[in-house]
C-alpha cells in the first residue's frame, strides 16, 4: 500500500510504525475471509482491509473522525484473525491500537457513550472496586430485563458466573526446585478464583513452587483497547517494575499467565517499550518471561494419562487472544488429550465468540449474534463439558449453552488428583 506521510509526521514512533505495518498491505482481502463482524454484516467497511483504508486517511491526513469511522472501527474485535491469515504479515494489532488511540483524543463520543467506558475503566482494572459491581450485579440479576440496554447486558453476563469454593494447593509431590508466579488478574481474581486455584494446585503436584500475584492486578489492557494511552502507558510502567521486582526478588523462573487475553497484552511489553533507553531491557525481560500456562506446561511436562477421563468428552473453544494472539493452538488440546481426555475441536474456531474483552459490553448486539453462533457449534457436539483458555469468553458463552464451560487447567487439574471442576 503506497503511503504519504510527511517527514514530520514519521518523526512520531507511533506514526512512523503505522506507515510501516500499511506499506505491507496488498489489498489482497485475504484477511476479510476471516473476520467475524465481515462474516456477519457484509460490509467491506467492516472487515479488516476496508478498516486498513478508514485508519490510513485518518492518520495520514490527520483528520477529524466521522460517527460512521468510529463505528466501523469500534465493531472491530481485535480478535487478530486477520493476522493469522494475512500472507503479508500486516500487524494490525498494532495499527488499530494507534488508531483508536487517534480516536479517543480526536473524537468526542456522545455522553452516555463516554460515561459507559469511563464505569469500565474505573471498576474492571480494579479487584476491590470490581467486587462490589459483581456483587450489585448477582443482586441485580432477577431485573436485568428492565435495565437499560447495555446495563441489562452487563448484569447478565455478572450473573452467568458462579465462583465455585475450591481447596487450598496441595505440597508439591517432588520439588523441581523452581518457583513461578502465577499473576492472579483483575476481573479474574473476583469472578475466576477457581481457575487460579486449580491452576495452582496442578503446578505445586507437577513440583513447582507457586507465587500468586494478587498484584499487578491488571495487565492494562482495557485502558490501552479502549485507546486511552495515557492511563495504559502509567499502568505498564507500573506493572514492568512490579513483575521485575517479583522476578528477582522471588527469583521467578516464569510469569504465567491463565487468561489468554492478558498474556497477549504483557507479551506485547517489549514492543511497546522497544524505544525507551531505561524501560526496554525490563519490558522486554517481562515480555520473554511470560507465558500462558497450557505453554509452561507443553515445554516441560508429558502429562500422565488419566484412564478414567476417557469417557469425558471435552469441546476445546480456542480463545482469540491465544490461537491468533499467542499462537497457541495445538497445545491446550495436546495436554488434554494426554491426561486421557477425549477432545474435538469445533468447527470454524478462528471466529471470534463476541467476548473480545470489553466488546461484549461495548458491542452487546454483535456480541450476541457471535456467541450465539459460537455455541451453535458447541449444542452440536455430544461434549460432556467445555474447555477454554479465557474467562471472558467462558463468561459470555455461558449464557448460550447449558453445557458446562471450564479452564483448560481446571480439567488437568482434576485429571491429575484435583476435584471435578463442573
Amino acid at each position: 500500500m503506497r503511503t504519504d506521510f510527511s517527514a514530520a509526521q514519521l518523526a512520531n514512533p507511533a506514526l512512523e510504525e503505522a506507515n510501516d505495518i500499511l506499506r505491507k498491505c496488498v489489498h489482497c482481502g485475504f484477511c476479510n475471509a476471516t473476520c467475524p463482524t465481515f462474516k456477519l454484516l457484509g460490509d467491506e467497511l467492516d472487515g479488516p482491509r476496508g478498516r486498513i483504508y478508514l485508519l490510513k486517511d485518518l492518520l495520514e491526513n490527520e483528520a477529524t473522525p466521522s460517527k460512521k469511522v468510529v463505528t466501523h472501527i469500534d465493531r472491530c474485535l481485535s480478535c487478530l484473525s486477520c493476522m493469522s491469515t494475512c500472507p503479508s504479515g500486516v500487524n494490525y494489532m498494532h495499527l488499530v491500537d494507534t488508531g483508536r488511540s487517534y480516536i479517543e483524543k480526536k473524537f468526542r463520543r456522545p455522553l452516555p457513550e463516554r460515561l459507559f467506558r469511563r464505569l469500565l475503566i474505573a471498576f474492571l482494572p480494579h479487584p476491590r472496586r470490581f467486587r462490589l459491581l459483581f456483587r450489585l450485579a448477582r443482586l441485580l440479576a432477577p431485573c436485568r430485563r428492565l435495565l437499560p440496554g447495555r446495563i441489562g447486558h452487563a448484569v447478565g453476563l455478572g450473573s452467568s458466573s458462579k465462583p465455585r469454593a475450591m481447596p487450598s494447593p496441595p505440597t508439591a509431590r517432588h520439588d523441581t526446585g523452581q518457583t513461578v508466579g502465577l499473576l492472579a488478574g483483575c476481573v479474574q481474581q473476583v469472578m475466576g478464583v477457581e481457575i487460579n486455584d486449580a491452576s495452582a494446585r496442578l503446578l505445586a503436584r507437577l513440583g513447582y513452587r507457586v507465587q500468586l500475584l494478587a498484584e499487578p492486578a491488571c495487565c492494562g489492557a482495557i485502558e490501552h483497547h479502549l485507546g486511552r494511552t495515557d492511563l495504559a502507558d502509567k499502568r505498564f510502567r507500573q506493572n514492568i517494575a512490579a513483575c521485575t521486582r517479583h522476578i528477582d526478588e522471588q527469583g521467578l523462573t516464569a510469569l504465567l499467565v491463565n487468561a489468554s487475553g492478558c498474556g497477549t497484552m504483557l507479551k506485547d511489553y517489549g514492543h511497546l517499550f522497544r524505544n525507551d533507553s531505561v524501560l526496554a531491557p525490563e519490558a522486554g525481560k517481562i515480555s520473554a518471561a511470560t507465558l500462558d500456562i497450557v505453554e509452561f506446561l507443553f515445554d516441560r511436562h508429558t502429562l500422565d494419562r488419566n484412564d478414567e477421563m476417557q469417557d469425558v468428552r471435552v469441546a476445546y473453544q480456542s480463545p482469540c487472544s491465544m490461537q491468533h494472539g499467542q499462537r497457541i493452538d495445538r497445545q491446550p488440546v495436546a495436554l488434554l488429550e494426554q491426561a486421557g481426555f477425549t477432545v474435538q475441536e469445533l468447527p470454524e474456531k478462528h471466529l471470534c465468540c463476541g467476548s473480545a474483552g470489553a466488546y461484549n459490553l461495548l458491542q452487546p448486539h454483535l456480541a450476541t449474534e457471535l456467541g450465539k453462533g459460537k455455541a451453535a457449534y458447541i449444542n452440536a457436539t455430544s461434549a460432556d463439558v467445555v474447555a477454554s483458555g479465557n474467562l471472558g469468553c467462558m463468561t459470555h458463552l455461558r449464557q448460550f449453552t447449558g453445557i458446562p464451560i471450564v479452564h483448560t487447567a481446571e480439567l488437568l487439574d482434576w485429571a491429575t488428583g484435583g476435584p471435578k471442576p463442573f
